[in-house]
């Protein structure tokens, strides 16, 4: 985390912020695990993203933030295969996966955690973590015990239905299920939502050990402040159009982006 695993470019529009980097120059090439260029996606006939550029590296962890409504969610579920997609690349590991369906999503090395909707509730905690593993010919039991240590609380309650135990718990199951098969990239949509104050930063904390771990992270999260402290890199979206790209870091101490998107 926070390393030095992208340089950004600095031809930025004078008129933007003076720290972070604006839209001309946010790529990262050839060390790019997904690419994302020129992306118009959206739901039916309605258009979301413009022309949207995104990178994640290997063992990278890179964060979306931006207004409400400004497509951060588009972009994550667009590239496991959930919206329109319209025009622009998608490649993962130098091969094309626009407009693939989510079954095949996921066996290129892909999880998706989405914000709502992401256990079954009337399965038990094993039963939905063994459901992450459906593709397989058998459940693994090493990686259900890797979910069980990363998750201990999960173990206590592994005979208790999914729905009957706290927001932050379902969370750790989605998150716990989609790990099942071991992804080289989690995408995780706004993991801090409708969590307890006191329960955010253990979340996080949960994250940043899954990153350091070897998996690369692709976060939306309404928490940005807290996300852009702990991640590598940071994209800004408005009205679903790059707007501001850097370290993650150096967007939190530019001040047009906080007093923009931060809250000053």
């Amino acid at each position: 985390m926070n390393g030095d695993s992208a340089d950004v470019g600095t031809d930025a529009d004078p008129n933007e912020s003076a720290g972070a980097t604006a839209r001309t120059d946010h790529t990262l090439d050839d060390e790019a695990m997904l690419r994302i260029r020129g992306l118009d996606a959206g739901y039916g006939d309605l258009q979301i993203l413009t022309d949207v550029d995104l990178d994640v590296a290997d063992g990278e962890y890179v964060t979306i933030v931006g207004p409400n409504g400004a497509g951060k969610s588009t972009v994550m579920k667009t590239v496991f295969g959930l919206t329109t997609y319209m025009d622009g690349t998608i490649e993962f590991d130098g091969e094309a996966i626009e407009a693939t369906p989510p079954e095949e999503i996921i066996h290129e090395g892909i999880g998706f955690v989405p914000q709502t909707d992401n256990v079954f509730p009337g399965l038990s905690v094993e039963e939905n973590l063994e459901m992450g593993a459906y593709i397989l010919d058998s459940v693994p039991q090493d990686r259900l015990e890797a979910v069980y240590d990363r998750f201990p609380i999960l173990r206590e309650r592994r005979d208790q239905k999914a729905g009957n135990l706290s927001g932050g718990q379902r969370q750790m199951v989605a998150m716990g299920r989609t790990l099942m098969l071991d992804p080289d990239l989690l995408l995780l949509d706004e993991p801090s939502a409708g969590l307890a104050p006191d329960l955010v930063d253990d979340m996080f904390d949960r994250i940043d050990r899954i990153n350091e771990s070897g998996t690369a992270i692709l976060m939306v999260e309404q928490n940005a402040k807290e996300a852009l402290r702990r991640c590598d890199r940071g994209y800004v979206l408005v009205d679903g159009e790059n707007r501001y790209t850097d370290r993650g870091e150096t967007l939190l101490g530019d001040e047009q982006v906080r007093q923009d998107f931060l809250g000053g």
